[in-house]
């Protein structure tokens, strides 16, 4: 398929990869001479501004950092009015359900359809061709979108209508934040009895209260270290969780308390994102 890339980062680079390797042809959209370099080392086609990433392309795939830039490019800006009718447009940014079904109410005008699909893993995974996608879409879009999110999505779980791929992504990061949050509270707990940090981590891995995020730490070597590690996106993505729990008019429950922990472990710019009100 003919495709656009936009947001060829940190993410966004293995992705493109794998859909070179798959037999895709990308243009992806770059902001740097080393992004240029690196896409094209890649085997896509960079371009130079976003006017040229939707011409003739079957679905233009966006992978940027924040909700805010998708809403940048596809309802403040015209992207979606210069992508061709009948082809697709893929958000992975982890952002606002409101915001992917808002795009897609300006697509279907235009017979565009949206695919949400928020993922959950890292560029290893996208590498290894095998990264979560949660994704939310009519049946036959997905289908459509499949041979795309094939090249490095597996599995790829079908969640609902457009808007269902953000929804439950950002109640697994909810989770997952609550989880180190939990975890952090056993590390306090083991050092008030004397116990070895590290030991303690590796010996729950072992039983019934092992996780991903317990494995991560235990390879970190202490929660700290992990927690700092990770702090960026967690607090972005729960300060994102926050903000669409507000505007739907339901809140976080007991995972509050954790998440409260968890904020204590990341630095103070990550920390004031997370801890931001969101109160709408």
């Amino acid at each position: 398929m003919q495709l656009g890339f936009i947001g060829a980062g940190r993410i966004g680079r293995p992705m493109i990869g794998r859909l070179v390797g798959a037999g895709h042809e990308v243009r992806a959209l770059v902001r740097s001479a080393a992004a240029r370099e690196a896409v094209t080392a890649l085997g896509a086609t960079p371009v130079d501004d976003v006017t040229e990433v939707a011409p003739g392309a079957q679905a233009v795939l966006l992978c940027l950092y924040s909700d805010a830039q998708v809403r940048e490019l596809a309802l403040d800006g015209d992207l979606v009015d210069r992508m061709e009718p009948g082809t697709l447009l893929v958000i992975h940014t982890t952002g606002s359900p409101l915001t992917a079904t808002a795009i897609a109410e300006r697509g279907a005008a235009r017979d565009i359809e949206v695919v949400d699909a928020p993922i959950s893993g890292g560029p290893h995974n996208i590498e290894a061709g095998a990264v979560t996608l949660y994704t939310g879409a009519t049946e036959a879009g997905l289908e459509r979108a499949r041979p795309v999110l094939s090249a490095y999505g597996d599995p790829v779980v079908h969640l609902g209508p457009t808007g269902a791929g953000q929804q439950v992504k950002l109640l697994n990061n909810a989770v997952f934040a609550a989880n180190i949050g939990i975890i952090a509270e056993a590390v306090r707990l083991a050092g008030e009895l004397g116990l070895d940090e590290a030991a303690v981590l590796r010996g729950i891995t072992n039983g019934s209260g092992t996780s991903m995020a317990l494995g991560a730490a235990a390879r970190s070597g202490s929660i700290a270290a992990f927690g700092a590690a990770v702090g960026e996106f967690v607090g972005k993505d729960v300060a994102v969780v926050k903000q669409v729990a507000a505007e739907l008019g339901v809140d976080l429950g007991s995972m509050d308390g954790p998440h409260r922990v968890l904020a204590d472990l990341l630095l103070p710019e990550h920390r004031a994102l997370m801890l931001a009100d969101a109160s709408v």
